[in-house]
């Protein structure tokens, strides 16, 4: 049997992060448990002292809603991102290897714009000339790279 899995994101505001990677993934903010206002009454209700539970009661996770992909979630630290990622998500976009490479380039860059208005920055374009791949480097709203393909 597989091991479920969670990717769990360091920052300093999950609330923005939720709302960025919701609308990069389709995924949607995660509903606190049955029984539970928010998020915060549920932690306390669990015994997590107030200090720990960083600011406000927002969600700070995103689900896939056909319940296929992994949770992220987004554990505010009070120390800013200094180094570039160890780990990062590819966003394959293109639509893969059986699709003409203009088309998969057209779609990536789509995808580019879409991303560039819900707060990410572009660092670079993976193409060399005579090659079949086309990728774009990219950045959340807190600096954590990621990559379209």
């Amino acid at each position: 049997m597989a091991t479920t899995m969670q990717l769990s994101i360091d920052c300093a505001d999950p609330e923005c992060l939720v709302r960025f990677w919701a609308t990069a993934l389709g995924y949607v903010a995660e509903a606190p448990p049955e029984g539970f206002p928010d998020w915060r009454a549920y932690w306390l209700h669990h015994g997590v002292p107030e200090e720990e539970l960083g600011d406000g009661d927002c969600a700070d996770s995103v689900v896939d809603p056909d319940g296929v992909g992994p949770r992220l979630w987004f554990q505010q630290v009070p120390e800013g991102k200094s180094v570039k990622n160890r780990l990062h998500l590819d966003l394959k976009v293109g639509g893969g290897l059986s699709v003409p490479l203009e088309t998969r380039r057209q779609r990536v860059d789509a995808e580019v714009e879409r991303l560039l208005a819900a707060g990410a920055s572009r660092q670079r374009v993976l193409f060399t000339e005579g090659s079949d791949h086309y990728g774009v480097t990219m950045q959340d709203p807190e600096g954590n790279e990621f990559c379209l393909c």
